[in-house]
C-alpha cells in the first residue's frame, strides 16, 4: 500500500484552464499584445507562471524581460482576485480525496504553480483535507520536471519513496516522479493528451479519479 499520494494541481485535482487564460489574457490586453482564446491555454500552462507568460507573447516581445515582468505583474495582480471564479474540481476527485484520508494516506500536492495561489486554492476547494504539505513554486527551487519539490514533500511526511505516489496529467509530471524515482500515475481528464503521458512513461495510467483507490491500496497492476 502506498503511505503517500503527492498530486499535481492544474489539470489534475482542479480544472483551472478558464482563470489561467483570463488572466493571462487581462495581462496581454492590459499590454497591447493580441489574447488567445481559452482552448489554446492546455499547451501554454505547466511550467510555471514565467513560462505560461513567455509563451503567450510574440516571439520578439518574450525575450524583453521588462515586457515579461510587466505581464507577470498584471498577470498575478488579476489572477490573485480571480483565482477562484471559474476554477473546478474535477468529478470525484473530492471524494476520492475523503477516501484515500480515511484511509490513513498521507496527501499533498506539488505544483509549478506560484505559492501564494497554490495554497489558496487548494485551501479554498479542499478545507476538510489535511495535507502533509501543499508546495508551489518559490524562489530558488527549481520548477518541475526537476524533482526538487518531491524531496522536499518526501522529507516533510517522512515516507519512503517505494511507499509514495505522484499524480499529474502531464509529462512534466511523470519527468519529475521518474527523476524522484517514486511511481507515477497519469490521469487522462486533465490538460495534456495520453499520448504525452505515454512518451514520459507514466507507470500506470487511470480514467476516473476513483481509479487511483486500488493502485494506492494494491500497488501498480503488473
Amino acid at each position: 500500500m502506498k503511505q503517500l499520494v503527492i498530486f499535481d494541481l492544474d489539470g489534475t485535482l482542479l480544472n483551472t484552464i478558464k482563470d489561467l487564460g483570463n488572466a493571462a489574457n487581462y495581462a496581454l490586453d492590459r499590454n497591447g499584445f493580441h489574447t488567445h482564446s481559452i482552448a489554446s491555454y492546455p499547451f501554454f500552462v505547466g511550467n510555471g507562471v514565467r513560462r505560461l507568460i513567455e509563451r503567450v507573447l510574440p516571439e520578439d516581445a518574450r525575450k524583453k524581460n521588462t515586457i515579461v515582468e510587466a505581464m507577470l505583474k498584471d498577470f498575478k495582480q488579476y489572477y490573485n482576485e480571480h483565482n477562484v471564479d471559474l476554477t473546478k474540481p474535477y468529478d470525484g476527485v473530492d471524494d476520492m480525496l475523503r477516501q484515500l484520508q480515511e484511509q490513513g494516506v498521507k496527501l499533498a500536492v506539488a505544483s509549478n504553480k506560484y505559492q501564494q495561489a497554490t495554497e489558496k486554492i487548494i485551501n479554498h476547494f479542499f478545507p476538510h483535507i489535511d495535507w502533509v504539505a501543499i508546495e508551489g513554486q518559490k524562489d530558488n527551487v527549481p520548477v518541475k520536471p526537476d524533482p526538487s519539490v518531491l524531496f522536499m514533500i518526501l522529507a516533510q511526511a517522512r515516507i519512503a519513496k517505494q511507499d509514495t505516489l505522484y499524480v499529474g496529467d502531464s509529462g512534466i509530471d511523470m519527468e519529475a516522479a521518474r527523476r524522484a524515482c517514486v511511481d507515477s500515475a497519469g490521469v487522462t481528464w486533465g490538460f495534456r493528451p495520453v499520448k504525452e503521458l505515454v512518451e514520459y512513461n507514466a507507470n500506470v495510467i487511470i480514467n476516473r479519479p476513483n481509479d487511483l483507490l486500488p493502485i494506492v491500496e494494491n500497488g501498480l497492476p503488473l
